[in-house]
């Protein structure tokens, strides 16, 4: 007589807490981190991507909080789950919120401000020059295999900041805060050396125009504008591909950080 398999529903409510859990950080993360939270990408491969995940690192988990799913206090660990998975995803995000800005900066000083198309990510108009820079971003990331490393961040999260019902530290929300001031930093690094140059160009202009009044500046100073700044462009090109590998170490670091600080 063959035996015959029983399982009993603590045993059953265990084995789903386990991986629920895991899968809705890993679910908020994935929606809200750059390459991967992208309107292009479909709702169905994100939410297999997770359940993946989460089958694939659920057995390497500690013990779960004795807590019923469908109570108040399963309740607020779902809640406080898809908190951490959204801030861990929003602070990688705003490297490539970096890269954007850069390229509105330089694209405004270019005379682009006009060259424009929709962005379904952002809900708005985006400079051409900006979506440039966030497509050439994006493809290094890849290059790089950030997007593993990022996915290799979020399951040490959880060794970091184990599931659990406690409250997460203020200190969290802190940090991550601070961490959008560096977007502007990182922004004015990236594209200053296009702005000086272009700035360069226009006093040039300006004095040439005092010089010689019956010259069009108007009219010669956005071809000369427009070309100088491609040409700057091409020359930063090289080193766009160092810089944004030292943002993206910088973004899995805040990752990290934003998990520490939330734990008390």
């Amino acid at each position: 007589m063959s035996p015959v398999l029983s399982v009993t529903s603590a045993q059953l409510g265990a084995w789903v807490v386990a991986f629920v859990w895991p899968f809705v950080r890993m679910l908020a993360l994935i929606s809200s981190s750059p390459v991967f939270g992208e309107k292009k990408v479909a709702r169905q491969i994100k939410v297999a991507l997770a359940a993946l995940l989460a089958i694939a690192i659920a057995p390497t988990l500690g013990p779960m909080p004795d807590v019923p799913l469908f109570s108040a206090g399963g309740v607020w660990i779902l809640i406080q789950q898809v908190l951490i998975g959204t801030a861990m995803g929003f602070s990688m995000r705003l490297v490539f919120a970096a890269v954007q800005a850069a390229g509105d900066y330089a694209g405004l000083q270019m005379g682009l401000s006009f060259a424009s198309l929709f962005d379904p990510n952002n809900g708005g108009n985006t400079m051409v020059l900006s979506s440039l820079l966030n497509m050439l971003a994006m493809l290094i990331f890849l290059a790089v295999d950030g997007h593993l490393m990022m996915i290799s961040t979020l399951v040490e999260s959880f060794h970091v900041l184990p599931v659990s019902d406690a409250p997460l530290a203020a200190e969290g929300w802190h940090f991550l805060a601070l961490a959008g001031a560096n977007v502007f930093s990182a922004a004015l690094m990236l594209a200053l050396p296009l702005i000086g140059a272009l700035l360069t160009l226009n006093l040039a202009m300006g004095i040439l125009n005092r010089a010689s009044p019956q010259l069009s500046i108007f009219a010669v100073g956005f071809p000369l504008t427009l070309l100088g700044g491609i040409l700057m462009l091409q020359q930063l090109m090289p080193h766009l591909a160092p810089f944004m590998e030292q943002q993206f170490a910088l973004g899995l670091a805040d990752m990290l950080q934003v998990a520490r600080a939330f734990r008390q």
